[in-house]
């Protein structure tokens, strides 16, 4: 079965790569205006206008093979079994990591016995952007 989509996912992509390059040849449709005046395109290997037949055509068939293979694989991957639960309950447990102390600021030293630095005050949220505002 993955060999199979495998192949599908192939045909898909060389299908998509095929109506690009298709659809970037193609002439818009204001190119058969200048033809008509003498552009030089009846000269061409298709014809006056064989390309545009063929080339829509063409682009048309690698659509429908585009779009077969797309509905292919969607159809392949929502046949398969699905499992008895959730994603989550299926994930292996592993234990929590030790917490980690910070020491609080402005807590005396146990070792050095000498006394601490008062702790900077934290100005409020929003202060310094307070302060730049003026008033009347």
């Amino acid at each position: 079965m993955n060999v199979f989509s495998s192949v599908i996912l192939a045909v898909q992509m060389l299908a998509a790569l095929g109506m690009i390059g298709l659809i970037l040849i193609q002439h818009g449709k204001g190119a058969d205006m200048g033809a008509s005046f003498g552009g030089g395109s009846s000269g061409s290997l298709f014809g006056a206008s064989g390309s545009a037949n063929f080339l829509s055509r063409s682009t048309a068939a690698l659509a429908t093979v585009f779009f077969v293979a797309t509905l292919a694989l969607a159809y392949m991957s929502n046949s398969r079994p699905a499992s008895a639960g959730s994603v989550l309950e299926n994930a292996p447990v592993s234990a929590p990591a030790p917490a980690q102390t910070i020491p609080a600021t402005g807590a005396p030293e146990a070792t050095t016995g000498a006394p601490a630095a008062p702790a900077a005050e934290v100005p409020a949220a929003g202060a310094e952007g307070a302060a730049q505002i003026p008033t009347k």
